[in-house]
């Protein structure tokens, strides 16, 4: 009986079991084989997007830098007089006589000339208050009322600060200057100003 085992066809099943191994390996082989390429897509297509996010990233912040800063513009000179009459100093304005002029003030400028200045007016003379938001420099913020004299002083404001300004008497005119400019030209509370401009209806 053990002699039967070893017959011309028992003999026979080893090759066999060992091709259709061979083939179940080719087969189970074949789908990592085909997953290359699809990786190497799926990577190229990754880097392309990369691409264009920091392109287009960069392009908003250049598009930003260019839209909000802005310059100065001359569009008057206004005299600081003391007291008894005699001028301190002059220097060039510029004016925002509108709402949207007002609004926007100095913000989102990166410096002003020390002889350079904003007037702001106002349709109303009244208790006026001014904050430093998106205000990149420190000012000194004066008030001034319908009689040209300035009435209330606000020295070396916090730049890009909410911190409220506001003046101690009622006020038609607010300027703002560079900070520290009160004190080195000797600028004062009771002193007036007086200003020509470009527009007729803020010449005085």
């Amino acid at each position: 009986m053990a002699i039967a085992i070893l017959t011309p066809a028992n003999i026979g099943i080893y090759p066999m079991g060992k091709k259709n191994r061979k083939k179940k390996q080719e087969e189970s082989a074949s789908p990592k084989k085909s997953l290359k390429p699809l990786i190497v897509k799926i990577g190229i297509a990754t880097a392309a997007l990369i691409v264009v996010f920091f392109f287009i990233l960069n392009n908003c912040n250049d598009e930003s830098s260019e839209m909000h800063y802005y310059k100065f513009k001359k569009e008057g000179e206004l005299t600081f007089v003391d007291s008894t009459g005699n001028p301190i100093i002059k220097i060039d304005i510029e004016i925002a006589e509108n709402d949207y002029e007002r609004q926007l003030g100095l913000m989102n400028r990166e410096s002003m000339e020390e002889m350079q200045g904003m007037l702001f007016i106002f349709p109303e003379e009244r208790f006026q208050s001014f904050w430093m938001m998106n205000t990149l420099f420190s000012l000194d913020i004066l008030f001034i009322n319908s009689q040209k004299e300035i009435v209330t002083i606000h020295k070396n404001t916090k730049p890009l600060s909410e911190q409220s300004y506001p003046s101690s008497e009622p006020a038609i005119y607010v300027l703002e200057v560079n900070a520290g400019f009160c004190e080195r030209h000797n600028v004062k509370l009771g002193d007036k100003v007086f200003w020509i401009g470009s527009k007729l209806s803020i010449s005085n």
